[in-house]
């Protein structure tokens, strides 16, 4: 079946719930890239596909949630409001390639509290049940993975291998192994990173492919694939990631632990979630895996 059979789960929702919407929409917060005029808002409402949407009057937030619900009730009407607001296609023009990937961390903040979440499938997003693995996402802050490796990687095959690194990660971790947790946490973001440039460059087939996980994380950052918190913590990750070598652990003054581990796991949820916030609907993958780059 289609997406339409998740569509109940937005109507009727909570009137706190599209008042927040209606927040996220107006742009009125901190961490909002976009603040929108009652014409903006009243386009917004036309872009989502309602018809015979009202003329807009004073106040924003107030006009924008009575029409959420007066239409709360309309099959996919909220829903079509929400994943608008994540669209990329949404900001293009403002040249924010970061803004949905801001505004969807956002809506899933409000949206948790009912158990749902926007994720990007192959550029576009959609709402699906939160998708909550045990000590992924917690109330510390954490940062949950709202991507599923089909969603960055186009290759079944590379896509599997991928998965089954962070899967062995997860098992890793679970078992106090906490070196092992790291490198495959090091050896997954490596792997997309690596696929995202071969794929999303200008002329991906000159790529160099034996790029160094340095040049990958900066390459991802300059071209906006990712924020710039991912950039920072993973080059720390790359430095741990080295501890596949003994001598670098020998000379390690504290050994990684699980508080380690807690801060890295985030580091890779959020990278993931800026690439699939960030592709190209066109994107490709090659149609061969490249070769490991140089460590």
């Amino acid at each position: 079946m289609t997406t339409t059979t998740r569509i109940p789960m937005l109507e009727g929702a909570d009137d706190n719930i599209l008042s927040e919407i209606a927040r996220i929409a107006c742009g009125d917060g901190d961490g909002l890239p976009v603040r929108r005029t009652g014409t903006e808002l009243a386009k917004l409402l036309q872009q989502a596909g309602w018809p015979n949407v009202p003329r807009f009057q004073e106040p924003r937030r107030a006009w924008l949630t009575n029409q959420l619900r007066t239409r709360r009730d309309h099959p996919g009407a909220v829903e079509a409001v929400v994943k608008r607001l994540a669209d990329r296609r949404e900001y293009v023009h403002l040249h924010l390639p970061l803004a949905s990937a801001e505004v969807t961390e956002e809506l899933n903040r409000v949206l948790a509290v009912e158990g749902l979440e926007v994720a990007h499938h192959l550029g576009r997003p959609t709402i699906r049940p939160a998708t909550q693995v045990p000590g992924e996402a917690t109330d510390n802050g954490d940062v949950a993975l709202h991507a599923t490796m089909t969603d960055l990687v186009r290759d079944p095959d590379l896509a599997a291998i991928l998965q089954g690194r962070l899967d062995e990660a997860r098992i890793c971790e679970r078992n106090g192994a906490w070196v092992s947790a790291i490198i495959m946490l090091g050896s997954l973001l490596e792997g997309v990173l690596l696929d995202a440039a071969a794929v999303r460059l200008p002329h991906p087939q000159k790529a160099p492919k034996d790029w160094k996980l340095y040049t990958l994380i900066e390459t991802a950052h300059a071209q906006k694939w990712i924020q710039r918190d991912a950039q920072r913590f993973g080059h720390l990750l790359r430095e741990y990631r080295n501890l596949v070598h003994p001598n670098v652990q020998r000379e390690l003054a504290d050994p990684p632990d699980k508080f380690t581990v807690d801060m890295f796991r985030p580091v890779v949820n959020a990278t993931l979630n800026d690439l699939a916030a960030t592709a190209p609907p066109s994107q490709h993958a090659p149609a061969a895996a490249d070769p490991a780059p140089n460590r």
